[in-house]
């Protein structure tokens, strides 16, 4: 009798230990997935975590479930991945459950397990395979007109009709049942009919899912410029010398030919590239670029796949002939990669990169630094806006450094003119959510057939309803927010737990009839903007318009063709979209930016303001960006202006350092939730106390958050910060230590307790 211990796909720490026959032990090793049972019912598919082993430590050997069957001939994970795994489960103090959870396709964790693709095909029967036969075959179908034109059709696509008296034929190639229907307009039952005669038969074929891109051809790599070539040449020179290296390139700069040229080198070395980006939307631009270059080597990973394809991307991954690049969004990461030789962390300033729920609260970009160390892989960072953390690691040596300030081809970067709307309210010369000078630049767009973008990052029609007699406002049953006016669902829904209901028609304080949408939204936009440019052709992109996975081609590829003349859309159009008509860019409030109750707040509204404007101009012509805000003396929206983002660096860094915020501390956000309001504040009061004992005034609060209910649960928030030099591992094994005693009393076994670590 042999030990194995295994993860499960439950929010729990840690391994469980069972049994195993030596026979079954024989087909063990780390990584393979083994179906065992778990309380009295139920059974899951684990993941051995290592080899069997002869003890079960701390268990009674009588007591120790057997398991119940070896799912896999070879195993499923790769080492580096559970040290990953490991790492992961550690530093975000998430339970190891959770990654495996995460980690794995929903196909590899289900006990049937993932079924391959079919698609049924017809043969010609056996006594059917030679000339005369089928000669006979026809006589005897008689006035049998549509069974005699399906047989011929099938015989002509096949091949057969070549056989000869022999039953020899030299090139019979297999016919999809839909393709001989499609063929002959005719119906399945005609095809039953010739397999109930058994000249025909049908059969399953197995196909993959995934897409074919045809041969690499590195001699589509295009020449980089002179600038470009430079900034490559310091790219290898730093990556000699550093494990990470920071590329700080301004937008259409050419950072993508820059990673192109990186990839070939790779590959050239045999090695295989993992590529990351933030947002689904910019892998449909950047793909059709990289397949045209590397044709099938490239795979492409992300959430909107469904979930067979990403079971057989894994895998090909953990074949003989795997994909040599893969393209995906943050969960592409945990892939299985036998020769990674580079990471590229494309637009590494994006917030998108961290997961936030559910656990685990992982940041993509870290995950992606700490793979490549593991595996002595180098690590480029992209971006045009670094992220504090990025350009301070850069700026102090820890970090390779290098900077692309000119826009390909000399094009100059956009001109950004700010509109002070409060004073146009005041005046008023603007009522709605456009100002006079971003109208008159649309409409001038439009007469010379460019294009315009307009930035909202509020979807929905109305961000809340409001009666105007006494000032009542839906909100959401479950969670402390306003219910968001969705007028093409003629719905009002909550964006945090997905609640609807009807539109309310009066109000239930005051029966008043006269309800209003106040604020805007995106579909209130695009309905504006339809009525005053009846001629431009409109659409939206945000997640009410891009739910399915070709959503996202469809208005990117109508856009790029220009079948829409204007854009209008949330933060998903500010990152790294690349088109080469758009003229003006409009950021109609940045206000809702600047104003956010958070310590990143400014560094967020610099990066996303920054970035929606390089998307003007990249081709051609200066593009215009119209910035509409009511605080135009910030020092932030003059850097913005003057694309000063060294400038805006170094005021926030000596903010950042007077306050005790990162990149000088670290922060772990202490989160408690509990469906009684009262439990959840006495809760957090005797965890903030025993923390306080062990961590002092490193711990501040706790507090409500801003939604300090969601989906009926309560919730307060301690913030941790942490000076740099501190030993992480004795704070997280206080932070554990501490939760325990909280969950051995009684009163909050239905409590919860969870971190998030480097919160954005």
């Amino acid at each position: 009798m042999k030990y194995i211990d295994v993860i499960l796909p439950l929010p729990l720490d840690g391994t469980f230990t069972y049994a195993v026959s030596d026979e079954m032990a024989a087909r063990l090793a780390m990584g393979v997935r083994v179906l065992v049972p778990l309380g009295k019912t139920k059974t899951y598919t684990g993941l051995c975590a290592g080899e069997p082993h002869d003890k079960a430590e701390g268990i009674e050997p009588d007591k120790v479930k057997m398991i119940i069957a070896v799912l896999d001939h070879a195993p499923m994970l790769l080492p580096h991945q559970l040290r990953l795994w490991q790492w992961m489960s550690d530093y975000y103090m998430s339970p190891f459950g959770d990654i495996y959870k995460a980690a794995l396709p929903s196909g590899l964790k289900r006990e049937e397990g993932f079924r391959a693709k079919t698609e049924t095909c017809v043969g010609l029967c056996e006594t059917y395979r030679n000339a005369r036969a089928l000669h006979v075959a026809l006589d005897t179908m008689g006035r049998a007109v549509k069974q005699q034109q399906v047989l011929t059709t099938y015989l002509a696509l096949s091949g057969w009709d070549a056989v000869d008296d022999g039953g020899k034929c030299a090139n019979v190639v297999e016919v999809t049942r839909e393709e001989l229907v499609n063929e002959c307009h005719c119906t399945l039952a005609v095809v039953k009919s010739l397999c109930d005669r058994k000249i025909l038969y049908v059969y399953e074929r197995e196909v993959g899912r995934l897409n074919r891109g045809g041969d690499y051809r590195p001699e589509l790599v295009k020449p980089l410029s002179e600038a470009q070539q430079d900034a490559y040449n310091r790219l290898l020179m730093q990556m000699m010398k550093k494990n990470v290296v920071l590329l700080h390139g301004v937008t259409s700069s050419g950072k993508t030919e820059l990673y192109i040229h990186l990839i070939a080198k790779a590959l050239g070395e045999h090695k295989q590239v993992l590529y990351l980006l933030p947002e689904i939307a910019l892998t449909v631009q950047i793909t059709s670029r990289l397949q045209r270059v590397f044709g099938d080597r490239l795979g492409i990973y992300h959430s909107k796949y469904s979930d067979a394809e990403r079971v057989e991307i894994w895998q090909k991954q953990l074949s003989q002939n795997p994909f040599d690049i893969v393209l995906g969004a943050r969960s592409a990461v945990f892939l299985p990669f036998h020769r990674l030789g580079l990471v590229i962390i494309d637009e590494e300033h994006e917030s998108s990169f961290k997961q936030q729920d559910p656990s685990p609260r992982y940041h993509a970009r870290s995950a992606g630094i700490v793979l490549a160390q593991m595996v002595g892989a180098k690590t480029v960072l992209g971006t045009a806006t670094p992220s504090m953390e990025s350009y301070y690691n850069a700026q102090t040596g820890k970090y390779g450094l290098v900077e692309l300030m000119t826009r390909y081809q000399g094009i100059q970067l956009p001109e950004v003119r700010v509109v002070d709307v409060k004073d146009l309210r005041r005046r008023k010369m603007m009522s709605g959510p456009f100002s006079p000078p971003l109208l008159a630049a649309i409409r001038e767009a439009l007469a010379q057939e460019r294009q315009v973008i307009l930035f909202q990052n509020r979807r929905g029609f109305a961000p809340m309803i409001v009666c105007k007699v006494c000032g009542w406002v839906p909100k959401c049953k479950n969670c402390d927010v306003s219910l968001t006016y969705h007028k093409r669902l003629n719905l009002m829904t909550c964006h945090y737990c997905g609640f609807t209901q009807p539109v309310a028609q009066q109000c239930p304080n005051c029966g008043n009839t006269d309800l209003t949408g106040r604020g805007y939204g995106t579909e209130k936009i695009e309905d504006r903007l339809r009525d005053i440019f009846p001629e431009a052709r409109v659409a939206r992109m945000d997640l009410d318009t891009t739910r399915t996975r070709n959503a996202y081609e469809r208005l990117i590829d109508d856009f790029g063709r220009g079948k829409t003349n204007v854009l209008v859309g949330t933060q998903m159009i500010s990152k790294g979209l690349d088109f080469e008509r758009v003229a003006v860019v409009g950021i109609l409030d940045a206000d809702s930016m600047l104003n956010y109750p958070d310590f990143r707040a400014y560094e967020h509204a610099f990066m996303m303001m920054s970035q929606v404007s390089g998307r003007a101009g990249r081709k051609g012509k200066r593009g215009l960006v119209i910035l509409q805000t009511r605080s135009a003396d910030l020092p932030v929206v003059q850097q913005v202006v003057r694309h000063d983002f060294k400038g805006f660096y170094q005021d926030l860094l000596s903010e950042r350092e007077m306050f005790h915020y990162p990149p000088f501390y670290h922060l772990v956000y202490v989160f408690l939730k509990h469906k009684n309001d009262s439990l959840a504040e006495a809760a957090a009061q005797e965890m903030g106390a025993l923390l306080r004992r062990r961590l002092g005034e490193r711990v501040l609060g706790p507090d409500k958050p801003a939604v300090a209910r969601v989906k009926a649960m309560s919730i307060r928030k301690m913030v941790i910060k942490l000076e740099s030099g501190i030993s992480l591992r004795d704070v997280r094994a206080a932070l554990r230590q501490v939760q325990s005693q909280m969950m051995e009393q009684d009163r909050y076994k239905s409590l919860m307790i969870y971190y998030d670590v480097d919160p954005m």
